[in-house]
């Protein structure tokens, strides 16, 4: 899981990383990842449980429709779950022709998640980099 205080488990813990230079706006977001967000590899693909108090926003190239590679950013409630990476479409897609965003390179394996802010096309910040506290987390599926 990625989470905000140790007392909520084992994983990815935010609050050990220092946040003394942030600008406040990070201190603010950080505050409000709470219990986080867990991910879970299964035989289909890498589930993404929201357990924050607050929405997460996540990305991957096997979240958007086939076809011409458009940016698909899911919005997930507290409480709720979306299938971040599906290993059938990623197969799929690197059969295909290369993933392009239009935000810099990406992995083809990867999941990006933002916490509480979203971005992308509907909203007033385009690419993840403006968002104050986000994550690419790289899969290695064999």
């Amino acid at each position: 899981g990625v989470f905000c205080a140790l007392a909520r488990g084992t994983g990815f813990c935010l609050g050990q990383l220092h946040a003394d230079n942030r600008h406040e706006l990070v201190r603010r977001t950080r505050g409000k990842i709470g219990g986080g967000v867990l991910l879970s590899q299964e035989r289909d693909g890498v589930w993404a449980y929201n357990r924050s108090e607050h929405p997460v926003f996540v990305n991957s190239p096997t979240l958007g429709h086939p076809g011409p590679r458009t940016l698909s950013v899911h919005k997930v409630l507290p409480g709720y779950s979306v299938k971040a990476f599906d290993y059938g479409k990623a197969g799929a897609l690197q059969r295909a022709a290369g993933c392009h965003y239009p935000d810099g390179p990406s992995d083809p394996n990867s999941i990006r998640i933002s916490f509480a802010k979203g971005w992308g096309p509907c909203y007033s910040r385009q690419f993840i980099t403006a968002c104050p506290c986000w994550l690419e987390v790289l899969l290695n599926h064999n």
